[in-house]
């Protein structure tokens, strides 16, 4: 049997690419997309050397991560790589979206993250270890008005991974977390976020090169990488010397619904 992987989230964007490259260094693949897309995803993924198999599940829910960890019992032996990357946000004011919405973003966004690792963990440590890429964002640095519970998820789960890789030493579990920047998907667009300095992905990063960055750092063992051009890099430095009033002032200046301005980070 190949060696194989999972990811998350794995039918577009970033997870497709980093799919893209597992595919290229012979693993089969468990992939997972909320739409029907992830079949189509899976078809142009697969080649005569590994399998692909792609499920349909919504992740924020129990029933979505328990069907993620069935299908990776039937492989018989558990990934050498989990790729962590499905997410989502909701653009706009924090009163003006239900809590239902808001609490959706946060079972998808923190609470999969937790649901599957906690079921993979034991099977890997049993098996001698494996690999997490867990993807989370710029926005861990910085409160995000106007995507008001996305920057505070990312910072769980950048804090969940840096927290448990200490829990981990002497396992074989390895966790690099990967921080992207803004990045050229469908993520903001679907956040509803058109008219806002995000909504233009024309000045974004490359999802090729963030996926290879992140990628290159699982292999080489890296911790925490960040995904994106010399603007983003130089961003996350920055991002550690203001203080967390100014970074909202920004970040709320570039997020804003009918924002005049036409970037951002």
């Amino acid at each position: 049997m190949n060696k194989w992987a999972l990811v998350t989230g794995g039918s577009a964007g970033i997870g497709l690419e980093i799919a893209k490259l597992l595919a290229q260094d012979g693993y089969d693949l468990l992939i997972t997309g909320a739409s029907e897309r992830v079949f189509s995803a899976a078809s142009a993924l697969a080649n005569p050397a590994i399998e692909v198999t792609p499920l349909q599940a919504d992740l924020s829910t129990a029933a979505g991560n328990d069907a993620v960890l069935a299908a990776a019992k039937k492989y018989g032996a558990p990934p050498e790589i989990a790729v962590i990357n499905a997410g989502i946000c909701v653009g706009g004011a924090f009163i003006d979206h239900t809590l239902a919405e808001h609490l959706q973003v946060m079972d998808l966004n923190m609470g999969s993250p937790v649901r599957l690792t906690y079921g993979l963990l034991p099977d890997m440590i049993r098996a001698g270890g494996g690999k997490f890429l867990f993807v989370s964002s710029l926005s861990a640095t910085t409160p995000t008005p106007y995507e008001s519970v996305y920057g505070p998820n990312k910072a769980f789960l950048s804090s969940f991974a840096n927290g448990i890789r200490e829990e981990l030493k002497g396992t074989g579990i390895q966790i690099t977390i990967l921080h992207p920047g803004a990045t050229a998907t469908e993520f903001h667009a679907r956040a509803g976020m058109q008219t806002t300095a995000f909504g233009d992905n024309s000045w974004k990063n490359d999802p090729v090169l963030v996926a290879k960055q992140g990628y290159d750092a699982l292999k080489a063992g890296v911790t925490s990488v960040v995904g994106g051009d010399e603007v983003t890099q130089q961003a996350w430095f920055t991002n550690k010397t203001l203080s967390e009033e100014e970074k909202a002032r920004i970040h709320a200046e570039r997020a804003m619904p009918n924002s005049p301005l036409k970037r951002g980070v």
